[in-house]
């Protein structure tokens, strides 16, 4: 610990009352704790009990005060540390000890995800809503079309289907676009080989319609089921679904930029090409509301109401799908639509009594 001349560390002294000072030594001699100039002359001296020795904390200089009010300061805080263990005081305060452990540091951390929670809880959603009300047409447009491209060129296949079997789909989609709010004018329906999307049909933001030759096939000779899985899809659109998945993405995004920095082209890549994808996925509010939308739209053309609800015992069936939840646990699972849409039907078929 303390040298075979009694040297500890090396420092400034300071007179009583005054700022001057002078390059010393604090060194241990006689039994005493002493602070010394150049040329070995005492400067100040005390037993070291008498002696204040302020905490570590970090790298902040350690002061020791001497009886008369002389002060030593000294950078060395490990030859301070060896001093108080020495003589039985513990090498480090309770300070230094948070001050390792950087407690501002996760205060500023928590912090941070508590204001990252309240962005993604209230501001990220109000947002959203603000961007739905104003963003012009040309947007869903420009963002489905390059949606649409990334899917075929990277995911979709050209349709396997017949023409006859095209056709038919198509004219019972016609007869419910037709009472939608954007009219059948508003829609285009698509027919694509799924592939790893396997049997599904799914929305884009501007009324950009695909159904996957898997889900046909799932669904045989059952092209009213097929029809109402499209009145689905119309409800997402003409409650811009798509378009507020897309704009929660690009918000998620921009807070993850903002606390994390920049990471690229991320956020574009959501708005031009992720959109397709994004349709994929809904929370459970919106897939209710579209399953509500599709048996009311199914009603209002004189179709079967709950149609889309034998989707779901196919899924049951054939893929084996029973789980209360699917995909994501915000997801209302197979059993639990099937039920709501057939529950909601009755409820309509109450009220037009």
């Amino acid at each position: 610990m303390v040298s075979d001349q009694g040297r500890i560390a090396s420092g400034e002294w300071h007179p009583p009352g005054t700022s001057r000072s002078v390059p010393s030594q604090l060194v241990e001699t006689g039994g005493q704790i002493a602070a010394q100039d150049e040329l070995h002359a005492n400067l100040a001296a005390a037993d070291f009990a008498q002696i204040e020795i302020s905490a570590r904390v970090g790298s902040i200089p350690r002061r020791l005060e001497f009886p008369d009010g002389s002060l030593f300061e000294t950078s060395d805080n490990d030859a301070i540390d060896r001093l108080l263990k020495v003589r039985g005081k513990g090498s480090q305060g309770f300070i230094h000890q948070l001050e390792r452990f950087r407690p501002h540091l996760v205060l500023v951390v928590a912090a941070t995800i508590l204001l990252g929670w309240a962005v993604y809880r209230y501001a990220v959603p109000a947002l959203v809503e603000v961007a739905v009300l104003v963003t012009p047409p040309v947007v869903p447009e420009i963002m489905s079309q390059s949606a649409f491209k990334a899917l075929d060129s990277g995911v979709l296949d050209p349709s396997q289907l017949t023409a006859e079997r095209q056709r038919r789909i198509r004219e019972g989609f016609g007869a419910i676009a037709a009472l939608s709010s954007r009219g059948e004018a508003g829609y285009t329906l698509n027919f694509r080989k799924g592939g790893m999307v396997g049997p599904n049909a799914f929305a884009l933001p501007d009324g950009t319609l695909i159904v996957t030759d898997e889900l046909v096939d799932l669904a045989g000779d059952d092209t009213e089921m097929i029809v109402g899985v499209l009145a689905h899809e119309i409800g997402h659109v003409e409650l811009e679904h798509s378009l507020r998945q897309v704009y929660r993405a690009a918000g998620v995004a921009g807070l993850i930029m903002m606390i994390g920095g920049d990471i690229g082209s991320g956020a574009e890549d959501i708005l031009v090409q992720g959109a397709g994808l994004l349709s994929l996925s809904y929370s459970r509010s919106a897939e209710t509301a579209a399953d509500r939308h599709s048996v009311e739209l199914m009603q209002k053309a004189g179709r079967e109401p709950a149609a889309i609800a034998r989707f779901f015992d196919l899924l049951e069936e054939k893929l084996d799908d029973h789980g209360d939840t699917s995909i994501l646990s915000t997801h209302p699972g197979t059993p639990e639509r099937r039920k709501a849409i057939r529950d909601y039907v009755a409820e309509l078929r109450a009220k037009a009594m």
